[in-house]
């Protein structure tokens, strides 16, 4: 077992420099550096939570499209969104619309409430309310369904 202590940061390719940015920076992310985007390399953006996301450009195809969610039928391997953890679900909800940034996406599990947003290049990035860290609604998820299942096998 390798010991991991955190995610250092996330790459994201992006097509328009501009966009994503503003994009980004409404979120409350901060630029700290261009590494030499025109020639592929990062720009550097922090968020006060420590949270790093390198915007890596440009992309040469495929503007507008995510292939990795934007097609139900055919599905691609690779990562197909962020998950951030926030602290109010309501007041995130509240900011996204103000900003008029379209939520794509809802769900609520377990009593845990997130929503779904989508960058200019339509990376997907869920916010997580407060509750419980969705792997451990995922477990207890599961295991509830296997408890349920062998009860109906003990009936059977």
């Amino acid at each position: 077992m390798l010991n991991f202590k955190n995610i250092d940061h996330i790459g994201i390719r992006i097509s328009n420099r501009d966009n994503s940015v503003k994009f980004y920076e409404t979120l409350g992310f901060e630029m700290v550096a261009d590494g030499g985007f025109e020639q592929g390399h990062p720009l550097v953006m922090l968020h006060p939570s420590g949270i790093n996301i390198n915007l890596l450009g440009p992309a040469t195809r495929g503007a507008g499209i995510n292939i990795l969610m934007d097609n139900e039928d055919v599905k691609y391997p690779g990562i197909t969104h962020v998950a951030i953890k926030v602290i109010n679900a309501e007041e995130t909800e509240n900011y996204i619309n103000d900003q008029k940034i379209p939520i794509t996406g809802r769900r609520v599990f377990g009593g845990t409430r997130t929503i779904f947003i989508r960058d200019p290049d339509r990376n997907v990035i869920e916010l997580v309310g407060e509750g419980k860290p969705v792997a451990a609604l995922i477990v207890e998820h599961v295991a509830k369904k296997i408890n349920n299942q062998t009860k109906l096998k003990e009936k059977l």
